[in-house]
């Protein structure tokens, strides 16, 4: 291999010419490059944003935000690496119901650690893949809307429905953006004058 050549070639791991130690144990001491995190999620990552129905809330649903990374057995460890880094999260199994899916899931959806661990990390490590950033940039969008308290009202959620119905890949989802501001409309003109 040319001098070039090795210099083109990105570490996935910080390791010094001092270091003997193997990329699985460089793995379980943390050292992943933030890079390597952040590429990874680009590929295995999801920001979810989902709606549930709620009869106890005003508008009749909730708005779900949370981060999930899953991951097969053996890259457990990646999981692992990456909610040491953000100090964030918990892991678990992925569909603990389904015997043949012995897939593992970092899952983030407390607040504070959204705001505080999982936004920040992602606004100083951006995401590669056009796909990838749009999710991210509507995920905070909306959890900026939420943290506002605007979700709340009808102006707020249907902000929230067109931002999370502006990508194709919510066609296959259980709810539709119909579903969703049909329901905000009746409440609309169910709601006396001046609310």
């Amino acid at each position: 291999m040319t001098e070039r050549e090795n210099r083109d070639i990105m570490p996935l791991y910080n390791m010094s010419s001092k270091n003997t130690v193997s990329a699985d144990n460089q793995q379980a001491t943390g050292q992943i490059s933030n890079e390597y995190l952040a590429g990874f999620v680009d590929g295995e990552g999801c920001f979810y944003v989902g709606f549930s129905k709620r009869k106890d809330l005003p508008l009749g649903w909730q708005i779900i935000t949370e981060f999930h990374l899953s991951q097969n057995p053996g890259g457990k460890n990646i999981l692992e690496a990456f909610r040491e880094r953000l100090k964030a999260g918990y892991i678990k199994p992925n569909n603990p119901k389904n015997k043949k899916d012995r897939t593992w899931v970092l899952v983030i959806k407390n607040r504070d650690e959204i705001r505080n661990k999982l936004i920040p990390f992602f606004e100083k490590h951006p995401l590669f893949s056009h796909n990838k950033r749009k999710q991210f940039h509507i995920f905070k969008q909306v959890f900026s809307i939420i943290e506002q308290k605007r979700h709340l009202t009808v102006e707020g959620f249907e902000e929230i429905a067109s931002l999370v119905f502006s990508t194709p890949t919510r066609g296959n989802k259980k709810y539709s953006k119909e579903d969703l501001t049909g329901a905000s409309e009746t409440i609309r003109q169910n709601s006396p004058k001046g609310e």
